[in-house]
Formats: structure tokens, C-alpha cells, sequence
């Protein structure tokens, strides 16, 4: 009698853990979504800025080389 319960506590545990690591897995994936594009969205809102002329704008305005 105690075989067939420890079987039967064997199998609940079992189902426990896969229902568990199959949230875990999905909610994994949401969040890597979601990074991704907030990822996308930062990064084409710090795209490098253009003058008038169309040179990049480095920080160097109005400095002089040489």
C-alpha cells in the first residue's frame, strides 16, 4: 500500500514541477520580449543627431583643429 502512494506523490510532484518550470519558461520568454523592445526603443532615441550641414554632432561645435 505505501508503494502505490509513494508512486502517486512521485507523479504529483512531477506534474508540480513541470507546471512550474512551464511558467517559469513563459514568463522567461515575455521578459525577453519586452526588453528587446524597450532595447529597440532606446536605442532610436539616442540615434546620433545631425547639424544643419549634416555632419554628425559630436560634442565638438565650435571647436577648431589644429
Amino acid at each position: 500500500m505505501d508503494r502505490v502512494m509513494a508512486d502517486e506523490n512521485d507523479k504529483s510532484a512531477r506534474q508540480e514541477r513541470t507546471s512550474r518550470d512551464d511558467r517559469l519558461k513563459s514568463a522567461l520568454r515575455e521578459n525577453l520580449k519586452r526588453r528587446k523592445v524597450q532595447a529597440r526603443e532606446r536605442a532610436a532615441t539616442t540615434e546620433p543627431s545631425q547639424n544643419d550641414n549634416g555632419s554628425l554632432n559630436e560634442g565638438t561645435a565650435g571647436k577648431t583643429s589644429g
